[in-house]
């Protein structure tokens, strides 16, 4: 049996290595910086969307366990096997030429769950594409209230941009991904920058603080939600998509 002076010494050492949380009010009224901003030490789903529905399919089924549905448009394949993996296709169209093509996309209603706030966010994308161009999955667009999020691919170079409160920043692969091949692209948003893998390695880091990113716009994959295809082109993807994935921290 331990000796009363031993417990007290073992909390002791506990205390210190712990310390004192701070208060919740002084952690509310505190301006959260990227200087201050705790990092994330561990990261949760927010939408796990597998995207393994059968052919014909019009419900996007999330497994994150928090019902962020999506409903999937007329005109995007489901039930697509190719390469060993079961997803969703979106055929090529000409970009910038009316009319739009609302049944293009796969879309999420808004949700806070789906904002990435002040906290660590990663987006995470398996896709494969023969084309040049499209934006993959976004929340919001380049000039709405509450900044925005997503991950395109201009002449076959994937990119990630998250644009906040305080700053945009981007990051882009340094090679095309436009091969036909499987590829798996991971962008995290943190206090310090923004991080891009691709299959494993890290290839893209940028440093900065984008500040808060929340707006109430659904979440749009395969293309923008807004748009005439005039003056706001659509973007619209062409390509397949195995899975994507939302995690917060």
């Amino acid at each position: 049996m331990k000796s009363r002076r031993s417990l007290t010494v073992a909390m002791a050492a506990v205390s210190v290595l712990v310390g004192t949380a701070p208060t919740a009010d002084a952690a509310r009224n505190r301006p959260v910086t990227a200087a201050n901003r705790p990092a994330a030490t561990w990261s949760r789903p927010v939408a796990m969307w597998n995207m393994n529905e059968w052919s014909g399919s019009r419900t996007m089924v999330d497994s994150s366990g928090n019902r962020l549905n999506g409903r999937i448009g007329l005109e995007v394949g489901t039930g697509i096997q190719v390469l060993g993996a079961t997803g969703y296709r979106f055929d090529r169209l000409e970009p910038d030429s009316p009319p739009t093509h609302p049944g293009h996309l796969v879309t999420v209603g808004d949700s806070a769950n789906l904002d990435p706030g002040n906290r660590d966010f990663t987006m995470t994308v398996r896709l494969r594409t023969t084309h040049k161009f499209g934006n993959i999955v976004q929340k919001g667009q380049a000039t709405v209230s509450g900044g925005n999020f997503k991950m395109q691919i201009p002449g076959g170079i994937a990119e990630c941009l998250f644009r906040g409160s305080f700053d945009s920043v981007l990051v882009r692969s340094p090679t095309r991904l436009n091969d036909g091949r499987w590829h798996t692209v991971r962008c995290n948003r943190n206090g310090s920058g923004l991080t891009m893998t691709v299959d494993g390695t890290v290839v893209a880091r940028k440093a900065g603080w984008t500040g808060t990113i929340a707006n109430s716009w659904p979440v749009t994959i395969g293309g923008k939600a807004d748009c005439d295809q005039i003056d706001v082109g659509c973007d619209y993807y062409a390509g397949d998509l195995d899975y994507i994935q939302l995690e917060a921290g």
